[in-house]
């Protein structure tokens, strides 16, 4: 049950120019296994796409709801998908 899927996620509160998306990247990279980016959204919010196995997306998404995360989650919107493919590695855009 551990197959390849994709997440989206919308973060949003205070996520912008507090270092978010190099600690989402060095977690995506320490969960290991996953592929995408964050990037900023010119409303405030940071995009955050992970490919790779469930378990994986579900520990960063679990890590962007409830863990020790810099600046302020507000909330986090998802989407799961099926994977696209196309990234090398897990990027900050």
């Amino acid at each position: 049950m551990n197959e390849e899927v994709r997440l989206t996620a919308w973060v949003r509160g205070r996520v912008q120019g507090v270092g978010f998306r190099w600690f989402t990247r060095a977690r995506a990279l320490e969960i290991g296994g996953l592929s995408g980016f964050a990037l900023n959204l010119d409303d405030g919010r940071v995009q955050v796409v992970a490919e790779g196995p469930r378990a994986g997306c579900e520990a960063l998404l679990d890590w962007l709801l409830t863990g020790d995360t810099p600046g302020r989650v507000d909330g986090v919107t998802e989407i799961w998908d099926t994977p696209r493919g196309g990234y090398d590695s897990f990027a900050i855009r």
